[in-house]
């Protein structure tokens, strides 16, 4: 009967049941990290393995980085830039590589990386061979981890959650017999690693450094309070003896943001003590299901087996995905499990999700988990607005406004330019110096002008006019650099130069190959769009008539996007032949997506040149890892091709998907998450071409479904359903008043809304009274 419980979470003292097909949920403890579940508040992290023997729970806290702030500016950049670039318009591309790699790289090459916290142990001793009606889930109603399995006879339950009221991760322990439960707890850190010690007879804290000059120092403290049974410390364990109940307390803090970093995390510890495990769940619920609680989706199909499907585990029903089946309640859980993470690793006051969210385990992970700013970082934000989760995209804005400085002296030192500029990565101090020495990427200055893009969509989706008043400068002074920076090609075009189009190579008529380039195709397309949106702002607010001028002329003089000899959209300002024509990286349709430069209605030709760009890139292996896949969906909702955007979000959660449902690159990442659920999003709703597209891509197998709280640029929050293929109702909840062009297929029209004031329009777009 194990299998059938209903996820639960207190309320005054009351279980509440609720949507049982929002849980992942497992018949066996996680055998690796990837499969481990994720719990985080924002700031914490943990990912919890639910071993019977030994439990580990792995931890995080975002500001745990190594080393501090450095300038590593090249002081050569600048003397060498003009050959570099006479270079590559003389077509010397290898000439200008060699010399760009030694002028133009940071000092050093790399930026800070990101390590893990460390590790809980937790051994119960619990032979696994005699363990019976084991579970594993995580609730997303509730943000709740439960292990729960019988051994001996006592059935043992297991809750985990990480508050970010209280900025504590919390473990309670429970057995439906008295004193049947004992165990002892260890802290363990690889390395960095000054201290572990009893700080009292019920607690145990790790103190170290992450290494490096200016490293952060860190802390962690684990208290248990028991009812019934002892506590005590014996050299660095914890141990539980006999105890009918145990709630562990854990929290962590940093000299990133505290330098009494000892005294702040005893504090969460102390305040966390003196409440209730009832109180600190039930506060952490409410916090929890304020954001969401926002949405709401159902995806139905024909002969559905929702119900039955909901009986079978998350790793089988992903396996039937693999195999080529349907399993829409999957998708929902798919899409909900995306805004669980993103609130769980993304809040008010926290840093921005890295490439890994906050959870890793890796002491030199995987592309240092820092912040992938060619794609990667971005793609983590795309569904903060439309799914509901605005204020998660904060952090990402903290992060861009302490690259300003650092970018700063980036363009002048290395450019001789005004502004700010930053390349393809930063890390947790806004380093802006270019990263790697990777010719395909390291060269690439957009990273700052591609961010500031995100205030903007704050903006289109809030209508916050206080915002776009406190961020419009960033968003100009990141388009002020490309004032000084662009440079004139052959044909008067203004073009970037040097840079790359990330992170691809072309090859020349005479089979040179090369990545360096002049003008790449996402370049001009990402100015186009800083620019327009800075002239528009600037008109909003009523200031900068210069620099509005200024960027008119130099949107006049931009590249456009054109058509090459295969039909599709040149990657490069030139069209040169694709070294790999199946690469991850899709650049060059950045103005279809996320940008608005290309759209079905406004550009067919154009529209159906991507189209071509992406049969050719996914006929020579392209999608392959999971954030591109990702993309993909995305840009196929935006061309309106709904069988199309399905077929590659059953190939992202089939083949890039693993089992705890965390994105693969391989290895994981977690931008195909987000990418993904944005997708479905897009696939739904659409607002960024001047209208309200209402299930612009909806694919056949999707007859009927509803989605609730989905919200559009203009201020508007979205309820929809629809039956057999065919819108059935909308209603439309303006936060501002207005009025809005409204999109079903063919037909569209006008509707006049007032703040607060809820319409409800039929399928055919007409008011239901």
């Amino acid at each position: 009967m194990w299998r059938y419980l209903c996820p639960f979470y207190w309320k005054g003292g009351n279980v509440i049941v609720v949507n049982n097909n929002l849980r992942l949920w497992y018949k066996e403890s996680a055998r690796d990290w990837n499969e481990a579940l994720p719990i985080g508040n924002g700031r914490l992290g943990g990912m919890i393995f639910g071993n019977t023997e030994k439990e580990r729970i792995q931890l995080n806290e975002d500001s745990i980085w190594y080393g501090g702030p450095v300038d590593r500016n090249n002081p050569d950049a600048f003397t060498y830039l003009p050959k570099i670039r006479s270079l590559l318009f003389e077509g010397k591309i290898k000439e200008a590589e060699r010399l760009a790699t030694m002028a133009l790289s940071g000092t050093p090459e790399g930026q800070r990386h990101y390590q893990p916290l460390g590790d809980l142990f937790l051994n119960f001793n619990h032979d696994k061979n005699r363990v019976e009606n084991y579970l594993r889930e995580l609730d997303l109603n509730s943000g709740l981890v439960k292990v729960q399995y019988s051994h001996d006879g006592v059935t043992y339950t297991r809750e985990h959650f990480a508050s970010a009221v209280d900025q504590v991760i919390v473990i309670r322990i429970t057995a439906d017999k008295p004193s049947s439960i004992s165990f002892d707890a260890q802290l363990r850190r690889g390395k960095y690693i000054e201290k572990i010690q009893k700080i009292a007879y019920d607690s145990i804290m790790l103190r170290g450094n992450t290494g490096g000059e200016e490293g952060i120092s860190f802390s962690t403290i684990v208290r248990a309070i028991a009812r019934g049974g002892k506590v005590c410390t014996i050299g660095e364990n914890l141990l539980v003896e006999d105890a009918d109940e145990v709630v562990l307390l854990l929290s962590a803090a940093t000299t990133f943001r505290n330098e009494d970093y000892i005294d702040v995390c005893e504090g969460y510890i102390d305040n966390a003590a003196g409440r209730s495990y009832e109180d600190l769940l039930q506060d952490h619920v409410k916090d929890y299901q304020a954001l969401f609680n926002r949405m709401e989706l159902n995806l139905q199909g024909l002969n559905d087996r929702a119900e039955e499907l909901e009986n079978l585990p998350t790793d089988e029903r992903l396996k039937r995905v693999r195999e080529g089946k349907d399993d829409f309640g999957l998708i929902s859980l798919y899409f909900q499990f995306g805004r669980y993470l993103l609130i769980s690793c993304s809040r008010p006051g926290t840093l921005p999700a890295n490439l890994q969210g906050i959870w890793n385990q890796h002491m030199l992970p995987p592309w240092d988990s820092k912040y992938t700013i060619n794609i990667n970082a971005e793609m983590n934000y795309w569904p903060a607005e439309v799914c509901n989760l605005s204020e998660c995209h904060e952090p990402l804005f903290d992060l861009l406004e302490r690259m300003r400085e650092p970018g700063r002296r980036t363009a002048r030192a290395m450019y001789g330019c005004r502004g700010f500029v930053a390349h393809h990565n930063t890390d947790i101090y806004g380093d802006t110096a270019p990263q790697d020495i990777y010719i395909p990427a390291t060269y690439w200055p957009m990273g700052a002008a591609w961010l500031s893009l995100h205030l903007w969509e704050h903006y289109e989706f809030t209508q916050d006019i206080e915002f776009l008043r406190e961020k419009y400068p960033v968003m100009r002074e990141a388009a002020e650099f490309f004032l000084d920076f662009l440079v004139e090609d052959s044909k008067g075009r203004l073009v970037t130069c040097p840079s790359v189009s990330p992170e691809n190579s072309y090859r020349l008529e005479n089979g040179e190959q090369g990545a360096l380039c002049v003008g790449p195709s996402m370049d001009s397309q990402i100015i186009y769009a800083l620019y327009s949106r800075c002239i528009e702002a600037a008109q909003i607010l009523g200031v900068d008539e210069d620099y509005i001028q200024s960027f008119k002329e130099v949107i006049d003089k931009l590249p456009k996007p054109e058509i090459g000899k295969y039909g599709q959209i040149q990657e490069w300002a030139e069209d040169y032949e694709e070294v790999e024509p199946g690469h991850r990286h899709i650049s060059h349709l950045f103005a279809l997506h996320p940008g608005n430069q290309i759209t079905v209605r406004n550009t067919p030709e154009l529209a159906q040149a991507a189209r071509k760009t992406l049969e050719r890139r996914l006929a020579h292996g392209g999608g392959h890892t999971g954030w591109s896949r990702a993309w993909i969906i995305n840009m196929w909702a935006r061309l309106e091709d709904g069988e199309e955007a399905y077929n590659n979000l059953k190939a992202l959660i089939g083949k890039s998907t693993l089992p705890n449902m965390f994105d693969t690159h391989p290895p994981f990442q977690i931008d195909g998450n987000f990418g993904g659920i944005a997708g479905i999003a897009e696939m739904l709703i659409q607002s960024h071409a001047g209208e309200i597209s209402l299930l612009p891509a909806l694919p056949e197998a999707w007859v009927g479904g509803s989605i609730k709280g989905v919200r559009a640029r203009g201020g508007l929050e979205v309820d929809m359903e629809w039956r057999q293929g065919r819108l059935d109702k909308v209603v439309l909840k303006p936060q501002v008043s207005g009025t809005f062009m409204i999109r079903y297929k063919q037909k569209s029209g006008q509707v006049k809304l007032e703040a607060g004031v809820n319409v409800v329009l039929d399928g055919n777009l007409k008011p239901v009274n």
